[in-house]
């Protein structure tokens, strides 16, 4: 009997006994393995083993607890999830995911392929680091998977079973709550808000009637549109990359959704990494941002579009004007979700480094200011996005209102 035939949580040595036994094929050099847990998420532990002939592989094994608290308990299946989205991922944008070798239902961990002449996106966006292929590869990325399994394209049948089998309820619910409830009213008492902008967020936000029904309405969208099979969790912590590859991890909060959700946390991770760069007037790493944030939208959008024309099988889809339609719900939704990303990132539980790592407080404050009120535009006006400069318009206004 296996020592991994009862689930229990790894260490570094049970990791190195656990690669021998699930990925073989690797030749291992047992004197010479070692194990590093790397992971810096939320949820999931994460062991880097590798041996001195030059083998790696990534172990992730999920926690029944997060990271973050003890009292926050989710279902460990989501790594079978995952496991099971980046094989489909991999079979819809090839080279745009890691190779999966095993996933064990017993301990509830998967083993991929390490990643490690790649970075994780945020600690090198923090850098200022360019990506001039980042673009073309990432629209290229959503529009394949997304497309791909929409009932646009699929068998219903077929996209009905992906509905059932791609599920967490747990993971949907923390959703539910950190992205479209808490950052609007902080019913848990959990929200991050930086002092100096408290009056401001209490204003902008707590108070805001009209905002509040609009996210209302957005999160219904999100708990009943079973629109295309989504990552869930797409910022720049959840892509690896480097001058010539990008590649996507972390899809454990996919399920069926709108197919602006991974679209706008694109956008949104991306108006973090221009608030940084903007702090130390670094312009050419900001104006490549800015170039990002209207290629993603126009690049997408167009594959989108190419890929329903040469993909679509629903008789009714293909009626004169839907298209258009459908497209153009697909960047309302989108515009909607870069604003809730922004403002849950900015004021909610889950913080991102862009902005907590600015150390001079008037410079956090107005990068802050900066991202709540362009994200209040994305949220109220996002039936008046119609392409990439509109999002970047956006953004130059709100530092314009903020400044002014």
């Amino acid at each position: 009997m296996s020592k991994f035939d009862k689930y229990f949580l790894m260490k570094d040595a049970d990791a190195i006994e656990y690669a021998q036994l699930k990925v073989p094929q690797k030749n291992w050099d047992v004197a010479t393995m070692e194990s590093k847990e790397i992971g810096d998420g939320n949820l999931n532990y994460v062991f880097k083993v590798k041996d001195a002939k030059g083998n790696s592989v990534i172990v992730k094994q999920a926690g029944i607890e997060l990271r973050i608290s003890k009292d926050m308990h989710i279902d460990v299946d989501r790594n079978r999830v995952e496991s099971e989205i980046l094989i489909l991922q991999g079979e819809l944008a090839p080279g745009y995911v890691p190779e999966i070798y095993d996933y064990d239902v017993e301990m509830h961990a998967c083993c991929m392929q390490d990643l490690s002449d790649h970075e994780v996106m945020r600690p090198a966006m923090l850098q200022h680091k360019i990506f001039p292929k980042f673009a073309d590869q990432i629209s290229t990325f959503m529009a394949q998977t997304l497309m791909g399994t929409t009932d646009i394209v699929m068998d219903h049948q077929e996209k009905k079973k992906y509905q059932k089998k791609f599920i967490s309820p747990d993971l949907c619910d923390i959703t539910e709550q950190l992205v479209y409830t808490e950052p609007y009213n902080d019913e848990r008492g959990r929200n991050n808000v930086f002092p100096p902008n408290a009056e401001f967020v209490k204003e902008k936000l707590y108070n805001d009637e009209e905002l509040h029904l609009e996210v209302a309405k957005l999160k219904m969208d999100f708990m009943t549109r079973a629109q295309s099979l989504i990552h869930g969790d797409l910022h720049t912590g959840s892509i690896f990359i480097n001058e010539e590859s990008t590649m996507v991890f972390d899809p454990e909060f996919c399920m069926y959704g709108v197919m602006g959700y991974d679209i706008g946390n694109v956008i949104a991770n991306m108006i973090f990494a221009w608030c940084n760069g903007d702090v130390t007037d670094d312009k050419p790493f900001c104006e490549w941002v800015e170039s990002v944030i209207v290629d993603v939208i126009n690049m997408t959008m167009d594959k989108m579009s190419k890929y329903y024309d040469e993909h679509v099988t629903d008789t009714m889809c293909k009626t004169k004007g839907y298209k258009e339609y459908y497209m153009k719900s697909i960047l309302a939704d989108t515009s909607a979700v870069t604003g809730l990303e922004m403002i849950r990132r900015t004021v909610g539980m889950a913080n991102v480094k862009d902005l907590t790592t600015i150390g001079d407080e008037k410079a956090r404050t107005r990068a802050e200011r900066i991202c709540i009120t362009a994200a209040i535009d994305f949220i109220k006006n996002r039936d008046d996005k119609a392409c990439g400069k509109c999002f970047l318009r956006t953004l130059k206004e709100a530092v314009a209102a903020v400044d002014a």
